[in-house]
């Protein structure tokens, strides 16, 4: 997964800054929309890679304790309730994704969001704490 798929994301970004240098030095501002599109999906995919395997754990699974736990509780109600939110949330994806657990520093709280297609419809400024890819290439090999 990170040297296919992460590591596409990666080259996918280097190469459209490339691109969009490139079309900058020949005053081509009409093809920068498209570039910055195919920048945010890139970025955002690598974005997401890199807090997805931050919180990978072969010792995860477990509730969580402290902070966390606290929080969760004052959003949602329990860990259940949680869980049964997120799951909802990752589950009914239209396609590929992610499924966020994030903070939001303006409402003080937890909130699950969708990130359709990985691009970062995120409600700003929110900060991912939890993602679960439920792209199609996260899975596909156990189910082929």
């Amino acid at each position: 997964h990170h040297s296919k798929h992460h590591a596409t994301y990666v080259k996918g970004a280097n190469d459209t800054l490339d691109k969009l240098a490139e079309a900058r030095d020949k005053g081509d501002f009409g093809s920068i929309v498209g570039l910055e599109t195919t920048l945010a999906f890139n970025l955002a995919g690598h974005a997401n890679h890199v807090v997805w395997w931050k919180i990978l754990s072969p010792e995860g699974g477990d509730k969580p304790t402290g902070e966390l736990a606290s929080a969760i509780d004052e959003a949602f109600g329990s860990f259940d309730k949680f869980q049964a939110q997120f799951n909802a949330v990752a589950t009914t994806i239209q396609g590929n994704g992610w499924a966020a657990l994030s903070w939001d520093p303006i409402g003080k709280t937890l909130i699950t969001q969708q990130l359709r297609d990985h691009h970062n419809n995120l409600i700003l400024p929110t900060v991912p704490i939890l993602l679960v890819d439920v792209w199609e290439h996260a899975f596909y090999l156990d189910y082929k």
